[in-house]
């Protein structure tokens, strides 16, 4: 007889398994900082790091563009949007805030996206939004403040700050576009071709920006400083290429299918939180009283938001046949 799994367990796995990737997303995305900043301190311009990051990880997605080359035609403006916003413009507003607002500040503000995408599916969609959801939201942009410390380096720049905010925008693009189609079945979006050529778009306009034919390519072949370890530069690109960018957008485009934009987008404040200890670990950064209790109130955040919304599940009981299963998958858009 066909085994029939109730809609309740079947949200729980899908729920567990997104919050997963979501989590996998953050830890990737949070050692990207501790990678590049020994590259930068032996001689390479941020945005040149940022230029490598995505050129490399473009070059490394670029057969699946050839596998997914239908998504031109079908999926122009989600492919142009999620390079030009979730790739491209998080980076280039980021660094560009940066330059005029303390890094801290700068993150905060940054991080503001899960508010801002629970507004626009709250007043853009006209979906329903909980209260718990609310309050992980709030906990984790608090949490984040102790966390980056942001009182130390609070200065008002309007620019600066205006930069940031778009920062947080485009993060907001991330999220929302990430979950494009994903609710489409077999029409959906795979979400491996999106991000092939997210990233080759990105690639493309970063190209722009940072000039790479005026870098000191000398740097890549020697060593780069860890906390008084000399570590070979080309080792440390390859994690910022494969682990801090490949794996990362793959991982975080697959958790806002599983789960939501707005419950994906609390859990990513993790990321800060993971960053702050990979730099306390790996470079002798020490953590503060305040950043280890923020620490926690942000996971206390993103526990509160992934488990008061539902994940996305089918709504429709998976059987012991082999089609059944396949449908199924297919449905979830979980195609490699």
């Amino acid at each position: 007889m066909p085994v029939h799994t109730s809609e309740s367990s079947q949200g729980n796995r899908g729920r567990g398994f997104g919050l997963g990737l979501a989590l996998a997303s953050a830890v990737a995305f949070g050692g990207s900082g501790v990678a590049a900043k020994p590259l930068i301190e032996a001689g390479l311009d941020p945005l040149d790091v940022v230029w490598l990051r995505v050129a490399g990880a473009a070059l490394v997605m670029l057969p699946l563009t050839v596998r997914h080359r239908g998504l031109v035609r079908s999926r122009p403006a989600l492919l142009a949007g999620f390079g030009l916003l979730a790739v491209a413009g998080v980076q280039a507003f980021y660094f560009a805030s940066i330059s005029r607002i303390p890094v801290g500040v700068a993150l905060l503000v940054e991080y503001l996206a899960p508010a801002l995408v629970l507004g626009w599916v709250r007043f853009v969609q006209r979906r329903p939004v909980t209260r718990a959801a609310a309050l992980g939201v709030v906990l984790a942009v608090g949490g984040l403040a102790c966390v980056v410390e942001v009182w130390s380096g609070l200065s008002f720049d309007v620019l600066g700050l205006l930069l940031a905010l778009g920062a947080a925008c485009c993060q907001v693009g991330y999220f929302v576009l990430s979950d494009q189609g994903s609710d489409a079945g077999d029409q959906a979006p795979d979400p491996l071709g999106v991000i092939a050529y997210g990233l080759l778009v990105g690639a493309l306009v970063l190209t722009v920006v940072a000039r790479p034919w005026g870098m000191d390519w000398s740097v890549l072949g020697g060593t780069a400083d860890m906390d008084g370890t000399a570590v070979a530069a080309s080792l440390l690109l390859g994690w910022i290429v494969l682990i801090a960018t490949v794996v990362a957008y793959v991982t975080g485009v697959k958790s806002v299918r599983r789960l939501s934009p707005q419950v994906a987008g609390v859990v990513a404040c993790l990321e800060a939180v993971i960053a702050t200890v990979l730099a306390w670990v790996l470079l002798g950064e020490h953590l503060s009283a305040p950043q280890i209790i923020g620490g926690a109130v942000v996971l206390c955040g993103a526990f509160i938001a992934q488990s008061s919304t539902p994940a996305k599940a089918s709504q429709t009981p998976v059987a012991g046949g082999t089609g059944d299963a396949e449908r199924e998958l297919s449905a979830r858009g979980t195609a490699v």
